[in-house]
């Protein structure tokens, strides 16, 4: 039966919903054949994207998990070179701790009274519990930061290790400038001491040990060079220098360098020309003749042996002492003679009495000083003496 028909044949309200079911039927035959002929080719769309969402998952995967590789190498790196700078630290500080030691005991060797050198508190071991009255060069936050590195955060234990770099750097520059200044103090000692030697007439040169020939451009200590070898090399010249110090000061301590008589002796006669008392001609005076009461004590001027005490002529009674290295003193016209051949005296020892034995007018000293056995001015050693007895008092 035709459509208009059976159309007409319905009532009017069922139209459009007949219409519309045909509609649907349409679409849903459409959408069939759709599927039917382009199934394939769907499906294989679909799966593409599928594909394409897993791959870009599995890409952001791959490269966060780069991303955490990179930051547990770039930690484990800072730990590991935090934990080798520390390493490093301790080791230096263990270092200046040796050079601390080495300074103290060239300070005792330079002043009388011990002086600080920067020295670093010995890290405590396992029985050993820190000195009250030694500081530690660490902080606390130093120290912890050194002994908990794995606990701390690499901020932090940056922090504390460049404050302990730049201490120790602080103690490494104050220990050279304490070494540079130890061994200028020793070098101005040598300087004064030759000049003191000098001014008697002597060559320092008579006082040195034989040693193999040394020399080359003075270069003055710079404490800015002293580390590692610089700090050992510069640590030995001075040692050195100590030594030749108190080498010279033992020298200088065997020159007649002492007074004969105490207190500020008159000269009556000095060395040299001069008229013959007896003679009254010119004649070479050997001595000084110290104006003395009779019976005053004659005293060693230096430490010696004495190789002559008897009467000797014109000396009247007289006292020769050997002090070493050519060295003579001679003590003529005592009264009494209060020593004996071989026998050793201490500078300030009485050797005898004032008197006016032998060629004398009245009662005096008369003193020499002799050189390889020639008579050499005695006033040289008695102003060396009184200079250095100056110097000892400023």
């Amino acid at each position: 039966m035709p459509v208009s028909k059976i159309s007409s044949r319905l009532p009017p309200r069922a139209t459009p919903w007949l219409a519309a079911g045909l509609a649907l039927a349409l679409l849903w035959a459409l959408g069939a054949t759709y599927l039917i002929v382009f199934h394939d080719e769907v499906l294989a769309g679909f799966v593409a994207r599928q594909a394409a969402l897993r791959d870009a998952y599995e890409a952001q995967l791959a490269e966060l998990r780069d991303h955490i590789d990179r930051d547990r190498r770039d930690q484990a790196g800072t730990e590991t070179g935090l934990a080798d700078r520390v390493a490093a630290a301790l080791e230096r500080q263990a270092e200046l701790e040796r050079r601390a030691a080495a300074l103290a005991e060239l300070t005792r060797q330079t002043l009388p009274d011990p002086i600080a050198t920067g020295a670093l508190a010995p890290r405590p071991g396992p029985n050993r519990a820190p000195v009250d009255d030694e500081p530690d060069l660490r902080t606390d936050d130093e120290a912890e930061s050194a002994r908990t590195l794995p606990r701390r955060s690499a901020l932090d234990v940056e922090t504390g290790l460049i404050r302990l770099e730049a201490r120790l750097e602080g103690l490494q520059a104050a220990q050279g400038e304490r070494l540079a200044g130890l061994a200028a103090r020793a070098g101005d000692e040598v300087r004064r001491l030759h000049g003191l030697i000098r001014r008697t007439g002597l060559d320092p040169a008579r006082f040195d040990a034989p040693s193999a020939g040394v020399g080359g451009p003075l270069v003055p200590l710079d404490s800015r060079v002293l580390d590692g070898a610089g700090f050992e090399a510069s640590l030995a010249l001075a040692r050195r220098t100590l030594a030749d110090g108190e080498r010279l000061r033992r020298t200088t301590a065997g020159l007649p360098l002492g007074r004969p008589i105490r207190g500020a002796a008159t000269v009556s006669s000095p060395f040299g020309t001069r008229l013959d008392p007896f003679t009254r001609g010119l004649a070479l005076h050997t001595g000084l003749d110290l104006k003395a009461d009779y019976g005053e004590p004659a005293r060693a001027t230096a430490p010696g042996r004495v190789i002559a005490a008897e009467a000797a002529g014109g000396y009247g009674n007289m006292v020769e002492i050997d002090h070493g290295h050519g060295l003579t003193t001679r003590f003529g016209h005592l009264a009494r003679i209060a020593v004996y051949p071989g026998q050793r005296v201490a500078a300030g020892d009485t050797i005898g009495s004032v008197g006016s034995t032998g060629r004398s007018t009245g009662a005096h000293l008369h003193y020499e000083t002799r050189i390889d056995g020639v008579p050499v001015d005695p006033q040289r050693f008695l102003i060396a003496g009184a200079t250095r007895a100056q110097q000892y008092a400023d």
